[in-house]
């Protein structure tokens, strides 16, 4: 789950990380009167969305006066902010934040992220602050330095201090630095967060420490037992498939593709947009119905993938063991039903390969129901070429 970068810095705030004052603006009007409240000569208007590369693409903007507050409240509020993460459809911007400049002698990169391959919690600062880590990695990965944090420990003061000192803080900004980082690890540990980045971190020409952006995300397992958490989740920043798809159980991500793929099994699921992709095919989705699979939740699955004609064909890939065939089978058959009207077909081609548990039951179901625009395949990599080659063919 993410949250917005005002919401981030609310939350750093009630831990002591010093952060700029600012307050969020959800009209032109709001984003006027939040100005005056500050009161400070430059003022900075950040749109508010989902992600990275705002500022690259024209969503932090700064105002020197009241009047260009107006102005770029105006220009952002309401209208589509293409970045470098948002892909080319853009996120509609709905908030903007407005917050008071400072005065800045060096930027700074500051993050903690669980490191999977080290199974431990890493902190990773570089001098290259307002660089994304992507681009810091790949043009000069040696100002990249991490501190593997034992997590029985925690972040140790010794750590927080050497990473103060290969950044090159200097004088009183050591401690301040280092006191800083070790708040920004509370954080981390007591939020569940599966990053918090403050890029960029800086360094005040009055020698103040202060987090400049601010990024959290948490462990979605985990909310349970973050209900503050959950109350600053914005639904508009969501995919509304993913969203949809989640309220009925099922693991669904878009990628933007048209073969849309249902798939029992995580891995299974990555191994069917890979060999979609392999045979030529742009995969639509990453969709992955679980063990505990019903007809109804099979229904559901073919509505949320054909929800607004972005698919133009479906592989089922269903390997039976916890889940059975035969129930697939009869969730393939209602969802034809449902979705021609009980006329027994598909208004796009589907291609289904069953294995496993029930699987002569499945096939039998699906034979029998005689359904149009569906066909059966022997495994994985024939399904792939039937119906990535069905949907070509559709477009011509």
């Amino acid at each position: 789950m993410n949250i917005h970068e005002y919401q981030a810095k609310a939350i750093l705030r009630a831990y002591g990380i010093h952060v700029p004052e600012g307050y969020p603006a959800f009209t032109v009007n709001d984003a006027v009167a939040n100005a005056k409240r500050l009161g400070t000569p430059v003022m900075v208007v950040k749109a508010q969305i989902h992600a990275g590369g705002r500022g690259e693409a024209g969503g932090v903007k700064l105002a020197h006066s009241i009047d260009e507050v107006r102005q770029y409240a105006r220009e952002m509020l309401g209208h589509k902010l293409v970045t470098r993460q948002t892909g080319p459809q853009g996120k509609k911007v709905n908030r903007v934040y407005i917050e008071a400049g400072c005065h800045i002698k060096k930027e700074y990169y500051l993050s903690f992220v669980v490191d999977r391959q080290a199974e431990c919690v890493v902190m990773m600062g570089s001098e290259a602050g307002g660089m994304s880590i992507e681009d810091i990695a790949a043009k000069t990965p040696e100002k990249i330095i991490k501190e593997y944090i034992d997590p029985v420990i925690g972040l140790a003061d010794f750590q927080a201090r050497r990473m103060a000192f290969n950044l090159h803080f200097e004088g009183p900004a050591v401690n301040k630095a280092a006191a800083f980082m070790q708040d920004l690890y509370k954080v981390f540990i007591d939020k569940d967060c599966s990053l918090a980045e403050t890029n960029p971190m800086v360094l005040t020409e009055e020698g103040d420490v202060l987090a400049l952006d601010a990024k959290l995300n948490f462990d979605d397992s985990t909310m349970g037992r973050h209900p503050e958490i959950l109350e600053l989740r914005d639904i508009t920043e969501e995919d509304d498939k993913e969203r949809k798809a989640a309220a009925e159980g099922l693991n669904y991500v878009n990628l933007g593709g048209d073969v849309a793929c249902m798939v029992n099994g995580a891995g299974l699921a990555m191994a069917t947009v890979d060999i979609i992709k392999e045979n030529g095919g742009e995969p639509a989705n990453f969709l992955d119905v679980g063990g505990d699979s019903t007809p109804e939740k099979i229904v559901a699955a073919f509505n949320i993938m054909l929800e607004d004609n972005q698919v133009k064909g479906i592989l089922i890939n269903i390997f039976g063991g916890i889940n059975r065939c035969d129930v697939i089978a009869t969730g393939i058959v209602e969802a034809a039903s449902l979705l021609s009207g009980g006329e027994e077909k598909f208004p796009i081609p589907v291609v289904v390969r069953l294995e496993g548990r029930n699987v002569d039951k499945g096939r039998e179901i699906l034979d029998k129901a005689n359904i149009e625009n569906l066909y059966p395949a022997a495994d994985m990599d024939e399904g792939a070429k039937k119906v990535i080659a069905l949907v070509n063919a559709g477009k011509k």
